[in-house]
């Protein structure tokens, strides 16, 4: 069924079908804010996930068809689903995948009291991208992906929430209730490894009067204000060009970044633990972050100075005052 049709389901799954299936049925996923929007923020969104939960056989769902195509799923309904539930309906064929790669799923969403299909990436060939097998998710599924090779199919339980009401919400679909279960199936469809550093050329006509940066051997950049005085304008300007895909105001990005006050004082770095953070530019960032990386691309680097009102205007955050003009670094690791 197409998505469009079902979008009150998506208030009950979460922002997005198929990140819901990623986020909810993995346990863990990466904070999707950055100190764009929370100061000091980078050691809590991403810290890795040492749960190590027991998983169990999800019963009842089988599929069949052609490894890496949209299989034929059958679903005994009403299905009992218990919390942290998977089983591997097809394995695939080809490249396994490997540690800390970023993968591709199609995804299939059912509810598990009618079978009824709700969510469908295949039709529209619009496989997710947000999963990097790391520590943003829960280690007892990172094991499930790693290692499995190319096209592999697997179904991940969500149980009910029975917290909620078993009657039908006034925002759902006559064929969900708030209290459904549903199955996720995923289909592994490619994997890349993201860079660590914004790879690409070098920027030469960059205007003598905005900061220094300097980059560390690792790609950590430094930070010379260089006698800049502010303005209350947003500025953007590339220092190294990639050649990378063109991000937008929409994109979910995974990002490495520096934040400094106009003082030269940095007060946040993803750099810290080395964990690049992924963020989305629609949501979760102030605005200077959204305006001033739509239109780059990926593998750029870029800094940004970010007015006031582009920013967190007269609210303190954190080690922030209020009416900070803010200065990033921003390395654009992948968009997805």
């Amino acid at each position: 069924m197409n998505i469009k049709k079902h979008r009150s389901i998506l208030s009950i799954l979460g922002a997005s079908a198929v990140s819901a299936a990623l986020c909810l049925s993995l346990s863990a996923c990466g904070d999707s804010s950055s100190s764009s929007s929370s100061s000091d923020s980078s050691t809590s969104s991403n810290s890795s996930s040492s749960s190590t939960e027991k998983l169990g056989k999800l019963s009842g769902v089988t599929a069949t068809g052609t490894p890496g195509k949209k299989l034929d799923v059958k679903i005994d309904k009403p299905l009992t689903i218990k919390t942290n539930s998977y089983a591997v309906l097809q394995k695939g064929h080809g490249t396994a995948v490997k540690s800390g790669q970023r993968v591709c799923l199609q995804a299939v969403v059912y509810n598990a009291r009618t079978a009824e299909q709700l969510v469908s990436t295949w039709e529209d060939n619009t496989p997710d991208c947000s999963l990097t097998l790391d520590s943003t998710i829960s280690s007892s599924y990172l094991k499930i992906f790693e290692g499995a090779a190319m096209n592999t199919t697997i179904a991940f339980g969500m149980p009910a929430d029975t917290s909620s009401s078993s009657s039908s919400s006034s925002s759902s679909s006559d064929s969900t209730s708030s209290s459904d279960a549903y199955v996720y199936v995923e289909t592994l469809v490619s994997a890349t490894t993201d860079p660590t550093r914004a790879k690409g050329e070098a920027v030469t006509d960059i205007p003598s009067e905005l900061p220094k940066v300097t980059l560390g051997k690792n790609g950590k950049p430094s930070l010379d204000m260089n006698g800049y005085k502010a303005t209350k304008k947003l500025v953007a300007q590339t220092l190294i060009k990639g050649t990378g895909a063109k991000v937008t105001k929409t994109s979910n990005l995974r990002v490495h970044y520096t934040g400094w006050l106009t003082t030269g004082k940095q007060f946040d770095s993803s750099w810290t633990d080395g964990t690049p953070l992924d963020v989305s530019l629609a949501s979760g960032v102030i605005k200077g972050w959204t305006q001033g990386l739509a239109g780059q691309t990926v593998g750029s680097q870029v800094l940004l100075i970010i007015p006031p009102s582009l920013g967190y205007g007269s609210t303190a955050q954190g080690s922030i005052p209020k009416n900070s003009t803010l200065v990033f670094v921003v390395d654009i690791l992948a968009a997805y």
